[in-house]
Parts: C-alpha cells; sequence; structure tokens
C-alpha cells in the first residue's frame, strides 16, 4: 500500500537530482543531532561558542554583511493572477519564477548536505497547526528551525497521517544579493529561498510559512494568519483575559508579550503565549481561539535589557543562539542598550571602532527556545488555542495618534488595522523612519490582495459571531523630541482599561475616531504626567485627523475596485464625523 509520505519522498528525491548535495540528511530533531550539527558550526567558523560559565550552550553566528534583514524587493508572491498578489505584494508569473530560482538552484549544493526539516507550525496535536517541510543546505537554518517549530519525527508523523504539507526549498546559494529570491506559491502551497541566510528569508516556517503562505490557506479555510503576539492578562481575582496584538517589527511586540506588571499593580499577571505570530479561527462558542504557531523567539536583540524587557534578558543566558551581535572581550553577547560590559568585537567580528558604526547590528537577533521565559504560559500548548477578548493595532506615530482608543464596532476596528501607519524600522532593508501605511502590520507579510485581505476580516462579523474588541495603541507619541509615555512596563496600564472595556467594567469617551479613555478611567498611580502631556495623549487633533482620514482614502483607493464597499462606507462615515462640527463629549457605552 502507497505511504503518504511517497509525495515527500518524491519531492527530495527531486529537489536532491537538482541541487546535487553531497548526501542527504534527514533530521530528527534529537538533541543528539542538534549538537552534531553544532560542533560541525563550531569546525567550519559559522558559529562561535560565548562565554560558557557566563552564556552556557550560547553560540554567536556573523552573518555575511550584505544579509542582514528581509529582503522585501527581492520577496515575491507567486499566484497564478497577478490581481490575486495584489499591489501590496511583488509578482511574478508562477513559470517564470520557477525558471528563474531553479536554474539559481541547480547544482547549488555540491559539496554540501541537504537537509530535509519536517517541522510543525503549532502545538503537534492542534486542529489549528499546519505542518511543512524545508530542504536547505544551511546547517544554522536546521540549529534555529529546530528552535523555533515543532521539528523531526512527531512532525513527519503527523505528515504521514494527514498526507499534506507545506514544502519549502532553500540553499544559502553563494549570498550574492543579485541572486537572492524568496518566492512564494501560494496555490502550490510551496516556498523557495535561495542567496540569504538571514532569519526571515531563510527560516521558511517563519514569515514565507506562518504568514504569506498561511494567510492565503486561511483565506481558503476561514480562519486568520496574523502578525500578531498574544498575551494573558491576568487579574489578582484569577481571571484571565487573552489579547492579541499586531505591531510592525522592531515596535514592540517582543517587549509587550513579555510584560512585567509595574508595582502599582500588585498581584496582576502576564502570560506570555507568542511574539510574533497569531492563527486565529473561530470556535463553536462564536469566538475566535488563537494558536501561536511559533515555538520559540527570533527577536531582536538591540534596545533589549533589564529596563525594556527584563524576562527577555533573562533567557537568554543560556540555550541561544545570537545572530550579529557584538561580543565583549571575555566572549559575552552585547548589543546597544545593554548597561553592563562594553564591546570588543563588533557584530563582523572587527575590533570594534565606534567610527564603524553601531557595535551589534541594529537588527541583531537572538533564537531563543520559548518555554525559557518566565512569563511562558503552558496554555501555548494548548491544541485548542486560547480565546481572544481584544485585539490590538499599533505603530510608531511621533504625534496626532492618540496613546489608546477603542473601535466602535468591528467593521470601524478592520478600517481601524487597515489604515495602520508607522515609521519603518532595521528589520527590512531601505531608509529608516519614513511613514507608511502597514495594514494590520501585515503589508510585508500578507500573501495576498489588501483589498480581498481587508474583505477576508469583514466576513467574520456574522450574527453568531462573539468577536474580540479592537483598539490601536501608540506608545511613541513626542513632544519636545522625547517620549511622553513611559512605555514599557507601564503599557500595563493601558492593558487593564482595554480588558476594562471588554468586560463592561470601565468608562471611556466617544469621538469620531474611536472611544477614548478619560484620565479617571486609567490608572495614572505614580507617573509622572502633568495635564499638558495628558491631554496630548488622550486629546484627538480633529483637523489633524481629516488630514489623516484624506490620506487613508487615498491609501484605500490605491487597491481598485476590490476594495470592499463596506471599508469605504466606514470611511466615510468617521471622516464625516471629523469634519462635522464638534458635539460635547458623551460616555461610550459597551
Amino acid at each position: 500500500m502507497a505511504s503518504k509520505l511517497d509525495a515527500l519522498n518524491r519531492w527530495v528525491d527531486e529537489i536532491a537530482r537538482l541541487t546535487q548535495p553531497d548526501r542527504i540528511h534527514w533530521c530528527d530533531g534529537s538533541e543528539a543531532e542538534y549538537q552534531a550539527l553544532v560542533e560541525l558550526m563550531l569546525d567550519t567558523g559559522d558559529l562561535t561558542e560565548l562565554n560558557p560559565a557566563t552564556h552556557p550552550n550560547c553560540y554567536l553566528h556573523r552573518s555575511n554583511p550584505s544579509d542582514v534583514a528581509r529582503v522585501e524587493h527581492l520577496t515575491f508572491v507567486c499566484s497564478a493572477n497577478a490581481e490575486d498578489a495584489g499591489p501590496n505584494n511583488h509578482w511574478m508569473a508562477p513559470e517564470e519564477a520557477h525558471r528563474k530560482i531553479d536554474a539559481l538552484f541547480a547544482g547549488c549544493m555540491k559539496g554540501r548536505t541537504l537537509y530535509v526539516i519536517p517541522y510543525c507550525m503549532g502545538p503537534i496535536d492542534s486542529p489549528l497547526a499546519r505542518c511543512g517541510v524545508e530542504i536547505t543546505d544551511s546547517p544554522y537554518v536546521v540549529a534555529n528551525m529546530r528552535i523555533m517549530t515543532r521539528m523531526g519525527e512527531a512532525a513527519l508523523a503527523r505528515i504521514e497521517r494527514e498526507g499534506s504539507f507545506v514544502k519549502g526549498l532553500h540553499s544559502i546559494g553563494d549570498l550574492d544579493p543579485a541572486k537572492r529570491f524568496i518566492m512564494h506559491f501560494p496555490e502550490e502551497l510551496t516556498i523557495k529561498s535561495i542567496g540569504s541566510g538571514y532569519g526571515g528569508n531563510a527560516l521558511l516556517g517563519k514569515k514565507c510559512h506562518a504568514l504569506r503562505i498561511a494567510s492565503w490557506q486561511a483565506r481558503q479555510e476561514g480562519w486568520l494568519a496574523e502578525h500578531m503576539l498574544i498575551l494573558g492578562l491576568e487579574s489578582p481575582q484569577g481571571e484571565t483575559h487573552y489579547v492579541a496584538a499586531a505591531f510592525p517589527s522592531a515596535c514592540g511586540k517582543t517587549n509587550l508579550a513579555m510584560l512585567i506588571p509595574p508595582a502599582a499593580y500588585p498581584g496582576w499577571k502576564v502570560w506570555t503565549i507568542g511574539d510574533d505570530i497569531c492563527w486565529m479561527q473561530p470556535g463553536p462558542d462564536g469566538r475566535l481561539w488563537a494558536i501561536n504557531p511559533e515555538a520559540g523567539f527570533f527577536g531582536v536583540a538591540p534596545g533589549t535589557s533589564r529596563n525594556t524587557n527584563p524576562n527577555a534578558l533573562a533567557m537568554l543566558d543560556r540555550d541561544a543562539i545570537f545572530t550579529n551581535v557584538a561580543e565583549t572581550a571575555d566572549q559575552q553577547p552585547w548589543w546597544e542598550g545593554l548597561p553592563d560590559g562594553k564591546p570588543a568585537r563588533d557584530w563582523q567580528g572587527r575590533d570594534y571602532d565606534p567610527a564603524n558604526g553601531p557595535a551589534a547590528h541594529p537588527n541583531s537577533r537572538f533564537t531563543v527556545s520559548a518555554r525559557q521565559c518566565a512569563s511562558w504560559s503552558p496554555r501555548a500548548e494548548d491544541p485548542q488555542g486560547v480565546p481572544i477578548s481584544a485585539i490590538i493595532f499599533g505603530g510608531r506615530r511621533e504625534s496626532l495618534v492618540p496613546l489608546v482608543f477603542e473601535a466602535r464596532d468591528w467593521k470601524h476596528g478592520v478600517l481601524v488595522g487597515a489604515a495602520m501607519g508607522s515609521e519603518t524600522t532595521a528589520a527590512a532593508t531601505g531608509a529608516v523612519g519614513v511613514l507608511r501605511r502597514d495594514s494590520m502590520a501585515m503589508k510585508p507579510f500578507c500573501g495576498y490582495n489588501f483589498a480581498d485581505y481587508f474583505a477576508h476580516w469583514l466576513s467574520f462579523d456574522r450574527p453568531s459571531a462573539k468577536l474580540p474588541k479592537v483598539f490601536h495603541v501608540n506608545w511613541f507619541r513626542k513632544a519636545d523630541g522625547k517620549f511622553v509615555w513611559p512605555g514599557f512596563g507601564d503599557n500595563m496600564r493601558v492593558l487593564e482599561w482595554i480588558v476594562g472595556r471588554c468586560n463592561g467594567s470601565v468608562g471611556a469617551v466617544e469621538t469620531p475616531i474611536g472611544n477614548l479613555p478619560r484620565r479617571e478611567d486609567l490608572n495614572l498611580a505614580g507617573l509622572p504626567l502633568g495635564d499638558a502631556q495628558l491631554d496630548l495623549l488622550l486629546g484627538v487633533d480633529r483637523e489633524g485627523w481629516v488630514r489623516e482620514y484624506a490620506g487613508i482614502a487615498e491609501y484605500l483607493d490605491s487597491f481598485g475596485a476590490r476594495t470592499p464597499v463596506e471599508l469605504k462606507e466606514e470611511h466615510a462615515r468617521v471622516r464625516d464625523e471629523l469634519a462635522a462640527p464638534a458635539a460635547a463629549p458623551r460616555a461610550a457605552v459597551g
């Protein structure tokens, strides 16, 4: 009788004929295999062992200086119809894409080992989880995939049971930027990536599978694959609300996911389910239930410190892989933001010289198991996931956007998410600090036309649905060049108000852009914020928002005829309210 693994075996044979490796290794995910890979990379220089006394089982990887971030301009969605990819993606016809990239794969693994990595995105027994197989010639990728996914024999067994998987082919090639492509074939559930060893380009279970391919699958199957953290907020009474939040990369997702409540919140706990990706599906009760498809953290190192994210820092003293950080004289990892130590060698391995720029690359990373986080929740392994009470959108906005506001309803919430804007960061190549629209923080990751994506979000608003409330936050408001809101642990004060809005225990005031907290609705005890600062954080500049909504209209129009009429009507409603004479403040209901 034919095995359901026959298709996998045929594919591996086909790729081996194309790439011509010296040998093939099927990964089992064992500790012995991991240690053998580490020894191999230490021998080749791909890894450097860090100080075993201070950082046992920790290693440093330095990537090629031309290969340090996602390359959005070389990332393609290769759907059969260009309109299905949409203006938010670079498109290439599937036949042309296969031909172009397969020519680069031809013979690229000569002298190398072809690794076959079966993996599961999500708890191994979860009906929400999906499996994939990545073929790669990079032992660094194998080691990181072991941390970031449920990789090995259990995943292979699930693939054999189900007979389906996402196919990912990766090679570092010769690391020539002119021969670098990341191709996605959603109708074929296939990813092909060559010429990069950097995380998001090479760990194909991450952005490529868990967002670009999964978002396409999710639309076909009636769920959501989102660039969101998931956290649980437990009150002193033991009631826990789960929140999903979308921010662009390097805008504080990991910090918020691992938040430690400040002294003003005795008895409160924050539980970490995930810091980057969230898959949500309607449950029998009408609520959205979510899993984190990842098993580890691939976090940005610079700025991670005892002040900003003590939980993250505490988990990085053992069993971690660092990429493109600096090194102290005694082989400890170092990056900008750490108060102790000083760099001796920069991220390129050179003697540190400030004239060469930052010691650690601004997008340097750590890879570590989620279980090492002190706030990690066992519910992260719950096959049914966790129920989501609130969805939060946010980005870097130095002006205009208040600290927090609540969408009027689901339709308005979809508009708020679609209209999100943020200043670009070092997580992607290109200019830093430029304002761009980044709908639901999915601009680099949505595997299909944003107009269809907005329509998919709107489709969840059904009579039987018990959808999460939707909010928008902005930790980055500035005055006189300085941040007004303290952020970090004090973001708990905003989360408390959000949960209070979900359970009806706290008030708000209606404005055209949404419901905002009054000063008395927030716990501000111990914060050195004056009246002028609170007015800035909690005020609505109607003229500024009129201009903002004009920009949002242009943005929605850029997606053409597929843009949902419902979304344009919601935009017109808010625009007209902003243009009307200001009414007296009114308490929000619900």
